[in-house]
């Protein structure tokens, strides 16, 4: 006989492709217990890691988190040293068991902004898990969104004019294959942590059509269990897409 745990997985609905996760709450979350903001980055980057093993239990697909916009750069340098030290060193920690996982590493982002060293990581680590295909895990560090939609013009605007691209074939499809995300579908849910209700300049082309999700929870207090809960508000919505339900 079919076991009961076989039977409700068969029975539920398709999980969300691609989960997109404003991680928010980590400096709120250490100043409640009068720690350094850093402690709260780093208790945020063990969420991290049950993030992942939530969305490969879940069937999720594409997992995007905003680790660094960005506005962040406008953050205090001593913030801004410890956030790329811990950058550093979960990188350099966590990037062998992702790859023994199956799981793809990349980053989206300006990485002009980025120390040398910490590019060099990042293309490794991409190099490393660039065949993996259980779960593609990308990390926004510099990025924002409108950023990224000027980037695409800007290449749409220089592949016209040196003849690659007519200027009556620009379509929504040519400046998608110019975004970082190229090669990923759109969210299909965007969840939020910590009780703000906005998307700060994340993904703003690919969320067009987005569910959105927002938590009161700290991003270092997110469990598995409030991850199942997103995806349970998300099952429950109806996408239309513009169109009727009818």
């Amino acid at each position: 006989m079919e076991s009961a745990s076989l039977q409700k997985k068969a029975t539920s609905p398709p999980p969300p492709v691609h989960v997109a996760i404003i991680m928010d709450g980590n400096g709120r979350w250490a100043e409640a217990r009068g720690l350094p903001r850093v402690a709260g980055h780093q208790k945020g980057a063990e969420a991290v890691k049950n993030a992942v093993k939530s969305a490969i239990s879940l069937g999720v697909s594409y997992l995007t988190l905003f680790g660094f916009s960005s506005e962040n750069w406008k953050r205090p340098e001593s913030e801004i040293k410890d956030l790329m030290g811990l950058l550093r060193f979960y990188i350099k920690k966590e990037i062998n068991e992702l790859h023994q996982e199956g799981i793809r590493f990349q980053v989206i982002g300006d990485r002009t902004r980025l120390a040398p060293d910490i590019v060099t990581l990042i293309e490794d680590a991409e190099n490393l898990t660039e065949a993996n295909s259980r779960l593609t895990l990308t990390i926004a560090l510099s990025y924002g969104g409108r950023a990224e939609i000027t980037m695409a013009a800007r290449r749409m605007a220089e592949d016209v004019a040196a003849g690659k691209l007519d200027i009556n074939d620009i379509n929504e499809n040519e400046l998608s294959a110019r975004l970082f995300t190229n090669d990923m579908p759109d969210p299909d849910i965007l969840i939020r942590t910590s009780g703000e209700k906005r998307i700060s300049n994340f993904l703003l082309w690919q969320l067009a059509y987005g569910e959105f999700v927002f938590f009161d929870t700290l991003w270092p207090d997110f469990s598995n269990t409030d991850f199942e809960g997103a995806i349970r508000e998300f099952h429950s919505r109806e996408r239309r897409y513009g169109a009727t339900g009818r």
